[in-house]
């Protein structure tokens, strides 16, 4: 995180960054991680988390466990309910409605906050099945920016997490003890994600430097900072 931070100059001196907290393993780490961060004076910023709940999906995250966790590291946790009408445009998926409300709110509520920056908890596994996915189905190369600056409002989203591993996260997540969630959505089996997942690590198996390669094509073609 710390060489994310200096090579894409993600976080600077006087940042106010809100987390999107979800409560699964990435979100929990990235917040942890910041959390301990801050505690270093250079550069000087605030961490604040915040979780959305919808209230139409059938599952929810454990919010006395998300309160404990921020308050014993010192950040201020705020929660935030919303809900979808899947049946307003069929035309897109509730991934698509849900995930749409959720930036929503975080815009929203980072602009009431004070803070200039939102933290997702994204890695470098999802940066590059992202790029699979807009290059296999939309036709075009590009992907989730490590850092994008927004053009119709004072904020910036950052990927602190970016050049980290799913695998390395789930390894820390488990030597920390954070808590799994056992509830999953019930939408989540609805998107091409999980099948670019399994492409992916039959793509590694054939080449061991494939997520590297797939790396330095994003960079060489400008695509993971947008200013």
């Amino acid at each position: 995180m710390q060489k994310a931070i200096y090579d894409y100059h993600l976080i600077e001196d006087g940042d106010r960054l809100l987390v999107g907290l979800s409560g699964g393993k990435d979100s929990l780490c990235l917040l942890h991680l910041l959390a301990m961060r801050q505690r270093i004076h250079k550069p000087q910023f605030t961490v604040e988390a915040l979780h959305i709940r919808m209230e139409n999906i059938k599952y929810e995250s454990d919010l006395s466990y998300l309160e404990d966790f921020c308050e014993g590291r010192g950040v201020k946790f705020h929660v935030v309910t919303t809900s979808f009408d899947a049946h307003t445009d069929h035309r897109k998926s509730p991934c698509f409605l849900c995930s749409w409300n959720r930036r929503k709110q975080l815009f929203q509520m980072a602009q009431q906050l004070g803070c200039n920056k939102i933290a997702l908890g994204h890695h470098a596994d999802d940066i590059i099945h992202t790029a699979m996915m807009n290059l296999y189905f939309q036709g075009s190369f590009s992907t989730m920016p490590v850092m994008l600056k927004m053009r119709k409002m004072p904020l910036t989203i950052i990927r602190p997490l970016c050049l980290q591993s799913e695998a390395d996260l789930k390894a820390y997540a488990r030597q920390h003890d954070f808590r799994k969630q056992e509830k999953r959505c019930p939408y989540e089996t609805d998107s091409h994600r999980a099948d670019m997942a399994v492409l992916f690590k039959q793509i590694e198996q054939m080449s061991a430097e494939a997520r590297y390669s797939v790396w330095r094509a994003l960079e060489r073609e400008h695509k993971l900072v947008e200013i």
